[in-house]
């Protein structure tokens, strides 16, 4: 029996998370349902975090061990046909020893997108907010150096889904506009070495109400020290929130920077 370590893709709108629950759509039951009928035999697949109902992921990575005569890239067209559309497995291939997804991942990026201002793109409303006020970027970027660097951040943590602590390290937490069509909506990029439950969309809630002008920057600083989850901004949805990559050391297969 061989493990195999994939990165794939997927539209979250239709799931109801990654993890498997019973009489609802998951990516990890579509998977590992397709897998089984590839296989002959039951394949638990581990990815490197449960992505919520409605979230996104562009290079998620994920782990399996089954036993196949058939090739890894064999496999891979295999399990593309026997899944839907919204999700696609871009590569496949024979993991190094004792490779777990969760375990060996060194670093998570999280990309979220807003629309703001009076008009919309259509075509990006699963996979954006969108927001009818404009926001100011300087700003919000003033807020989110206050978040970089290792932090108690459970005043950015949603109940439901407990951890051992509260302490995580962002490395990098980034606001930028960017062209798409003739809108001009803005990313936050969030890589930190791991995320508590809801953290970046709590993240993300709260540095809208400083773009908005309804907190100022240090704001950001004051509901970081209080550790109180009451304390922080709305959370914001599901739909604009994508996994953007993963990143490995070179005994775990090196970085997964790009999706397909």
């Amino acid at each position: 029996m061989l493990g195999y370590r994939m990165t794939l893709a997927y539209d979250g709108t239709a799931y109801a998370g990654w993890q498997v629950q019973p009489g609802l759509p998951t990516v990890q039951g579509t998977l590992e349902a397709a897998l089984e009928r590839i296989v002959g035999a039951r394949v638990r697949v581990v990815a490197s975090g449960r992505t919520d109902a409605g979230v996104h992921a562009l290079a998620q990575v994920a782990g399996f061990r089954c036993t196949t005569r058939l090739a890894p890239e064999v496999l891979r067209r295999a399990i593309n046909a026997h899944i839907p559309d919204d999700i696609y497995v871009a590569e496949l291939q024979v993991a190094p020893d004792g490779f777990h997804a969760i375990r060996d991942a060194l670093a998570k990026r999280y990309r979220y997108v807003i629309q703001d201002g009076p008009h919309r793109d259509l075509f990006a409303r699963t996979t954006s907010w969108h927001l009818h006020s404009g926001l100011d970027v300087t700003q919000m970027q003033a807020g989110a150096r206050y978040l970089v660097g290792r932090h108690d951040f459970r005043s950015f943590e949603s109940a439901g889904a407990p951890r051992r602590h509260s302490v995580r390290t962002i490395y990098a937490l980034r606001i930028e506009r960017f062209a798409r069509r003739r809108l001009q909506p803005l990313a936050i990029e969030v890589e930190a070495d791991g995320f508590l439950y809801n953290m970046v969309r709590n993240i993300v809630g709260s540095l809208v109400l400083v773009g908005r002008g309804e907190r100022p920057p240090d704001w950001i600083a004051q509901v970081l020290a209080a550790c109180d989850r009451t304390q922080a901004g709305p959370t914001a949805p599901a739909c604009g929130l994508m996994l953007w990559s993963v990143r490995y050391g070179a005994a775990a297969g090196g970085e997964c920077a790009d999706g397909p």
